[in-house]
Formats: structure tokens, C-alpha cells, sequence
């Protein structure tokens, strides 16, 4: 119990920490690209910081409750997986916590703020099937829902659900908000000016978005190192390659339209899913 509790702790002070340096790197890496020299890498940081320095202006007096419901949902997501709990529970409270956010732009009278709160829930729609069945593989190999169990499991998941971890880097893409699966808001001035489900958020709010999507960033990578738990070396490697290649593709890759990103995501999920569930499938009595 009291592992736990520290466990959840130090999610919650260190997420942040993390999820921001890794927004730095990724601000560098992709100035380096473009042929920029870039920002600091604590650039994050200092805009956070000055988001809160500014005015609370806000364009409904619900926006910031349903803001301040998707940081403390999203913090509580990290928590529960930090903890070790139900993988089940940890997607439920994601999408729970995805809902605010979309509810807080609805409740602007803005076109550009409903277009991209729509986008958000088509973004919800594509991101789900692929998790869940990721749950449902990592069940059927290690016979338990809860995180812990999954990730003290001495069989490299890696080698079982191969299928199951391509699909998740495809749909990963789409709560990263890289490019080409960025269909709801953007975090590049150069490809949109208006950013969507995020129009209508200024000062503070637009802070705990930032906020909120660094937790959710270091909650993905969590998921993702659980296919290489078994050896954190190569765990933590894998993660780097991963995001590396996050970066390339956003940088690489132009905006498709939210028709193709929703097909896609469900092809994949209905072909590499359901092949690989249906491989474990027969394989039960080895595994």
C-alpha cells in the first residue's frame, strides 16, 4: 500500500516534469529539421509559466470546470496505471477525461471551436478499438487485466502481440497530435492558425491543456514500454526510437482528411487486432 501511494506520487509531480522536456526535445528535433536552431529546451516551461501569468478570460464560465476536470481525469488516468491497476480502468478514464475537453469546446459558440470538438470525439472513435484489443492480447497472455501483473510478466509481450504493437504506434499518433492524424487541433503555427478543439482557450485553461497532454504523453509511453517490460533497457530504447519516429512522421507527413484517419485506424485495428488475437487465440495451450 504505501509503494502504491508513492508510486502515484511521484506520477503526479514527476509526468509533468517529464512530459514537458520531452515537449522541449520535440520543439528541438523539429527546429533542427526544418532547419531552425530551435527554442531552450525548457521552452515549454516558460510558456506554461506565462500562460498562467495572463488574464482568466473566458468565453463561457463552464470552460474552465470542464478544463480543470480533463487535467484532474488525466492526472488520475496516469495514477491508476502508475499503481498498477486495471488496464481496462486506465482506458475508461482516458476517455472520460478526452470527454471534458470536448465538452468544454462545445461550450463555445464558435464554428471552429465545434468543428474541432467533433474531430476530437472522431479522434475518440478512431483511438479506442486499438487500445482495448491491446488490452484484450495483453489479458490472454498474461491472464490478468491489472497493469502490475502485466508488466512483471516474464514473457516478452513483444513476441506475442507483434500485431497488436504495430497497430498501437499507428493510432498513438492520433493522441499525440502528430501529423497526419492531427485532425482536431495542432500544436505547429505553421499548419493551422486556428487550433480547433483549443480556439476558445486562453491564459490559465490553455495552460492546463498544456498540462494535461504532457501526462497523457508520458501515460502513452507507459502503454507502449509494457510490450518490453520484461527488459527495461531495451523498454526505455524502444520508447526513444518510437518517438523519434513520432517526430519524423509530423514532420514528414501532411494533415489527411478525418474520413481516412477514422478507416484507417479501424482497418488496422480490424486486421493487425484480430489477426494477432486470433493467433493467441490458438496458440492458448503454449503460451
Amino acid at each position: 500500500m504505501l509503494m502504491t501511494a508513492i508510486y502515484g506520487i511521484a506520477f503526479l509531480v514527476l509526468a509533468p516534469v517529464a512530459g514537458g522536456i520531452i515537449a522541449g526535445i520535440d520543439r528541438r528535433i523539429t527546429a533542427r529539421m526544418q532547419g531552425r536552431i530551435g527554442p531552450p529546451l525548457l521552452q515549454p516551461f516558460y510558456d506554461v509559466g506565462k500562460l498562467f501569468e495572463k488574464e482568466n478570460l473566458q468565453v463561457h464560465t463552464t470552460q474552465q470546470f470542464y478544463i480543470l476536470c480533463y487535467l484532474v481525469f488525466m492526472a488520475v488516468t496516469g495514477v491508476l496505471f502508475a499503481t498498477g491497476q486495471d488496464f481496462l480502468l486506465v482506458i475508461f478514464a482516458l476517455t472520460l477525461a478526452e470527454i471534458f475537453i470536448v465538452l468544454g469546446a462545445f461550450a463555445s459558440h464558435s464554428p471552429y471551436s465545434h468543428i474541432g470538438a467533433e474531430r476530437e470525439l472522431i479522434q475518440i472513435m478512431a483511438f479506442e478499438p486499438m487500445i482495448i484489443l491491446t488490452a484484450a492480447g495483453m489479458y490472454l497472455v498474461t491472464k490478468s487485466f491489472y497493469i502490475r501483473d502485466i508488466a512483471a510478466s516474464a514473457v516478452p509481450l513483444i513476441m506475442l502481440l507483434p500485431g497488436l504493437f504495430i497497430g498501437l504506434i499507428y493510432v498513438i499518433t492520433i493522441k499525440l497530435r502528430k501529423s497526419p492524424f492531427d485532425i482536431s487541433t495542432s500544436h505547429h503555427a505553421h499548419q493551422e492558425i486556428v487550433k480547433g478543439v483549443t480556439t476558445d482557450f486562453s491564459g490559465p485553461t490553455l495552460g492546463m491543456i498544456e498540462i494535461a497532454h504532457w501526462y497523457e504523453t508520458v501515460l502513452l509511453l507507459g502503454i507502449v514500454y509494457l510490450f518490453f517490460a520484461w527488459n527495461p533497457v531495451i523498454g526505455i530504447l524502444v520508447l526513444v526510437v518510437v518517438y523519434l519516429g513520432e517526430i519524423f512522421a509530423d514532420n514528414t507527413c501532411a494533415r489527411v482528411r478525418w474520413q481516412l484517419a477514422l478507416k484507417s485506424s479501424w482497418l488496422i485495428a480490424l486486421v493487425l487486432g484480430f489477426l494477432n488475437l486470433g493467433a493467441l487465440y490458438f496458440l492458448r495451450g503454449v503460451i
